[in-house]
């Protein structure tokens, strides 16, 4: 059962590699460009079946992996279980909806298991004016962002020449994650006929309504924004309040029980309702212990992803919001979003662009009128919501505890150093991080790293498998003293030039994972049982992740990051900037065998002796 969770939720993962291929922006509406799309395709059975060998070759011992080919041979009979399943899924109209559904059918609390967190570029404020400050001219720029949702204006992405789907731009503001006993859903305000004005303002655990538009259409400016934020600090200094976010945290059948009796009460529902139809929230925070420098951007990560506990910002959340952008008072800023509606590119691209527009200096007059006082959203707490208060914030707090985190600057280069030698940065990163886990663990394991299918339409992610027979050949000769230098740097060249091809197969939708997925999902459907390559050992090995990992680049010096998909794993998010590679690593500390200090040395070590390979060898013709 365990694997069957991993492998339907192996998604909980953030965005896109593209290697060394360049994503354009080309102006233009881009709803015209949707119809266009191609569906996401459904790879022959065949390809898929000799794919998946091949990957399980470098992670499966070799007697289950002459069973599992016997298993794909009786699989993919002509007119057998395979035939069957495989024209069941050519027949869907989207096979990414699969994808979105599972999402909502994950049970496991979204924090740290799910929802990313994003760190931004410290800030210099360190009091609550260059809080408010910081919050007003942010809501601003998000607000810019979102005219050109609305125009229509916001650039077509392209990629190799060819439009991306941009539907997920659609998703991220004014939506919700609704959560249900047994499964969630999304709901999205955007497109009704009355589109929300408003976002909502968390401080001390006290939620409040922000009208962001003048009653003429216009969006506030600065100035108005920062008045209306100081009035909701003024009216929100108690501390004392229960933290009613907190129950968002919670694992999802239970937050779906409690949410079923919370909004029981006609007030409730309401402040609830409020919450969910705003744009997004903004969280300002109290400030957290202070960190040392070295510590710093760690510290930030774990406030990103989870707030720190129920002592200290946990509460002042509502994990099921899409976008959360956190403000702390001591300078700590970034976002936590929930991943249903869409990937880390629409959110990267709002972060750049919302960066940006802070840079700016504001020019425009605000208009001497007065503004209607923020509406404080009102609960009221029975005795069964305390103690489903009580039993979030014991849970939350075991999370906190049981989350081992280290995000750190790789300064010694960055995406500059692959390129000179010809290599994709990301491949390159890659195959490091296959050297940092086999130096540690003596043995390769299932490595997950989400590539991008926004060529199609409605397209999330598939899986790049970053373990391969190259990868596995290269691992080991590396610190073998019998093997040449020369031979070193040849192998070390394949396992980059394969992570590239496996790269291009999957953002073109011919990797294996979702359509597995796809399979088992139909068979789960049609059939009385499941076919037996689902029940196979080999299939449990590979669906767990050990290494769930993503490149997230962005303009902004900014780093995501997320936890592990699996208790022994470890999540590593990245984004290579050209001279520093900014790294989050994450695992548990409830599993004695995995240390995110220690991988993200052993990866520093492995990047490093990797590019004293590469210096030291002379070049042969490879």
């Amino acid at each position: 059962m365990y694997y069957y969770i991993v492998s339907t939720l192996m998604e909980t993962l953030v965005q896109c590699s593209f290697g060394r291929r360049i994503v354009t922006r080309i102006a233009g509406r881009y709803l015209a460009h949707q119809e266009g799309l191609p569906k996401l395709p459904v790879p022959p059975l065949q390809q898929t079946c000799e794919r998946y060998l091949t990957a399980l070759t470098p992670i499966v011992d070799p007697e289950e992996l002459n069973h599992t080919r016997q298993l794909l041979e009786e699989f993919q009979k002509p007119g057998g279980v395979g035939d069957r399943l495989q024209k069941g899924l050519e027949q869907r109209v989207f096979l990414s909806l699969y994808h979105f559904h599972s999402y909502l059918d994950y049970r496991m609390p979204v924090v740290i298991h799910s929802s990313p967190g994003v760190v931004l570029p410290r800030t210099e404020f360190s009091d609550r004016q260059g809080q408010m400050r910081y919050a007003a001219k942010l809501i601003a720029g998000v607000l810019d962002f979102k005219s050109m949702i609305d125009n229509e204006t916001l650039p077509v992405e392209y990629l190799g020449g060819k439009s991306l789907c941009m539907n997920q731009y659609y998703q991220v503001l004014s939506s919700c994650r609704i959560p249900g006993t047994k499964r969630d859903n999304v709901v999205n305000y955007a497109l009704d006929k009355r589109p929300p004005t408003h976002i909502t303002v968390v401080h001390n655990f006290q939620f409040f309504v922000l009208d962001v538009y003048n009653s003429d259409g216009t969006p506030l400016t600065v100035d108005q924004i920062y008045i209306q934020l100081e009035k909701i600090w003024n009216s929100s200094l108690q501390s004392n309040k229960e933290p009613i976010g907190i129950l968002t945290s919670n694992h999802r059948n239970s937050w779906g029980k409690a949410y079923n009796n919370l909004i029981k009460d006609k007030t409730n529902k309401e402040s609830v309702r409020a919450i969910q139809k705003s744009i997004f929230t903004v969280c300002l925070d109290a400030p957290m212990p202070r960190a040392s420098d070295d510590m710093y951007r760690t510290r930030a990560g774990v406030q990103m992803l989870h707030g720190g506990g129920s002592r200290w910002n946990s509460g002042n959340r509502w994990f099921d919001k899409t976008l959360q952008f956190i403000i702390g008072e001591d300078g700590t800023c970034g976002l936590i979003y929930e991943h249903a509606p869409a990937e880390g590119p629409p959110i990267v691209s709002l972060i750049d662009h919302v960066v940006e527009y802070m840079k700016s200096s504001e020019m425009v007059r605000t208009p001497m009128v007065p503004l209607r006082m923020p509406q404080k959203l009102r609960f009221n707490i029975t005795p069964e919501i305390k103690k489903d208060i009580e039993e979030a914030k014991q849970n939350m707090n075991i999370m906190v505890h049981d989350l081992d985190m280290k995000v750190s600057v790789f300064s010694h280069f960055g995406k500059d150093f692959p390129k000179s030698q010809k290599m994709s940065p990301d491949a390159f990163i890659q195959v490091a991080l296959q050297l940092a886990y086999y130096r540690i663990y003596k043995h390769c394991c299932p490595t997950y790293e989400s590539a991008s299918l926004r060529m199609f339409r409605l397209g999330r992610t598939d899986t790049i498998r970053s373990t391969s027979i190259d990868s596995a050949k290269f691992v080991k000769a590396m610190d073998d003293p019998a093997r040449h230098n020369t031979e070193k740097v040849a192998l070390l060249d394949k396992a980059v030039k394969a992570h590239r091809a496996y790269t291009d197969m999957a953002i073109r939708g011919q990797a294996i994972d979702r359509h597995l997925l796809g399979l088992k999902l139909q068979a789960i459907e049609d059939l009385a049982a499941l076919p037996e390559i689902f029940m196979d050992t080999s299939y449990a090995v590979a669906m767990h992740f050990n290494l769930s990992t993503s490149q997230v680049p962005a303009k902004t010096d900014c780093v995501m990051c997320f936890g592990p998909v699996v208790p022994d794993g470890y999540g590593v998010c990245y984004n290579p900037m050209d001279a520093h590679i900014n790294f989050a690593v994450s695992a548990f500390n409830s599993c004695q065998d995995t240390n995110a200090t220690r991988l993200a040395q052993a990866l520093e070590d492995a990047m490093l002796d990797m590019k004293t390979l590469l210096e030291q060898t002379p070049k042969a013709k490879l």
